[in-house]
């Protein structure tokens, strides 16, 4: 099975989201490894669920496009792929939206800018201007029944913190300061070289005195003269029910400390839901595949198909054909951002018995001759093979 993702659920590049849902439904019910006996069967389905993940995400499929197979994945394992983000905050945070979060790092072309030119504020008084701390990055795992609940969860996390023994100083309180004699204070150093286009300058972080344009006597023996230390802290976020795999959450005001006195970064939270045994997820719909007997899909029967929350009946018409599908409203997921449920899709597929007892052999064999020749059925003989299983 080729890799490219188009290819695996054998969709046309132009396919729409339900041509391609449509696909991985067909895909899915022929490799699933419950279902088929070939060897590769996981790792086909597994494939054929990633497909459908990043071609129903319009925001991964216009990347998927743009860079092809291999860039795509290349980007994806460093985390340049995005995914719809929930915005959320701690509990007690307020507003449980806050949006996706940037990290901490800049753009490509601010790495430029200040390789050049030193950054946006250049000299002292840029320093000297309060600066919003790095947002970090932690992950939260799931159960289904979790996110169709919504929870609140505990989890520990490492980050910088002020070192309390000098206040973020990096230095003892009575050490010797004095001004920088490699930058003469400014915290950055010049270089000019000649380039076939000319002379160009280039301006940089001292490394002598680290950008401060200060040197320390003595540094802190605690965070070394870095100002700050890493602890662990337990934080508790609440988790709104209907979350998706791949979101993310922000807590404002959990992430790194800020500098100059400016205001501590935030914690973004991925979110990872795990896979469930009996549901597959689309959105805020579930899908389900339920085993009936061949009698139940010949003449009908009330059955039970499990919910996330228990079970419901499900009402199965004669004559049901293998690889029906049934909908039932509103058992599926919750609606992140507004009121009621998705719905639950089942899909039968019904079981050819392998061993019989007598009877059932001779209900099957007076079956399959009354159907086979144009003869007179008596009465009750539907009713006895119905019986006999």
């Amino acid at each position: 099975m080729s890799e490219d993702f188009y290819d695996v659920l054998g969709v046309s590049r132009d396919a729409s989201e339900d041509e391609i849902k449509q696909a991985y439904r067909k895909k899915a019910a022929e490799y699933h490894p419950d279902v088929s006996d070939e060897a590769d069967a996981e790792e086909k389905f597994k494939k054929i669920k990633k497909a459908k993940e990043v071609l129903t995400d319009d925001e991964k499929r216009q990347m998927y496009d743009q860079l092809g197979h291999e860039r795509f994945e290349q980007a994806e394992k460093r985390g340049g792929v995005g995914g719809g983000g929930a915005g959320g905050r701690g509990r007690g945070q307020g507003d449980p939206f806050g949006g996706m979060g940037g990290g901490g790092q800049g753009s490509p072309f601010e790495d430029i800018f200040n390789q050049f030119f030193g950054g946006r504020g250049g000299g002292a008084q840029g320093r000297d201007r309060p600066r919003q701390g790095q947002n970090l990055r932690t992950q939260v795992s799931l159960d289904l029944s979790e996110v169709y609940e919504g929870v609140e969860k505990q989890f520990t996390v490492a980050r910088p913190e002020r070192c309390s023994e000098c206040n973020g100083r990096g230095h003892p309180a009575d050490a010797d300061v004095t001004t920088c004699p490699e930058c003469n204070g400014r915290g950055q150093t010049t270089t000019v070289r000649d380039t076939p286009l000319g002379r160009v300058q280039q301006t940089q972080s001292c490394p002598r005195c680290d950008g401060s344009g200060e040197t320390v006597s003595e540094t802190c023996s605690v965070c070394g003269g870095d100002g700050v230390t890493r602890e662990e802290a337990t934080l508790s976020v609440d988790i709104p029910a209907g979350i998706r795999d791949g979101q993310t959450l922000r807590m404002e005001g959990e992430g790194a400390p800020g500098e100059n006195g400016g205001p501590k970064g935030d914690l973004l939270i991925d979110v990872s839901v795990r896979d469930h045994d009996a549901f597959e997820r689309d959105g805020d719909d579930l899908y389900h595949r339920h085993a009936i007997s061949f009698p139940k899909a010949v003449f009908g029967a009330t059955v039970e198909v499990p919910t996330v929350e228990g079970t419901t009946e499900l009402e199965i018409p004669a004559g049901t054909q293998s690889g029906e599908e049934f909908r039932i409203r509103n058992e599926g997921m919750p609606h992140l951002r507004g009121r009621g449920h998705g719905d639950l899709y089942v899909q039968v597929q019904v079981v050819t018995p392998e061993d019989l007892n007598q009877e059932q052999k001779e209900a099957l064999e007076a079956f399959a001759e009354a159907g086979g020749e144009d003869i007179e059925i008596s009465e009750g003989f539907f009713e006895k093979i119905k019986n006999s299983f």
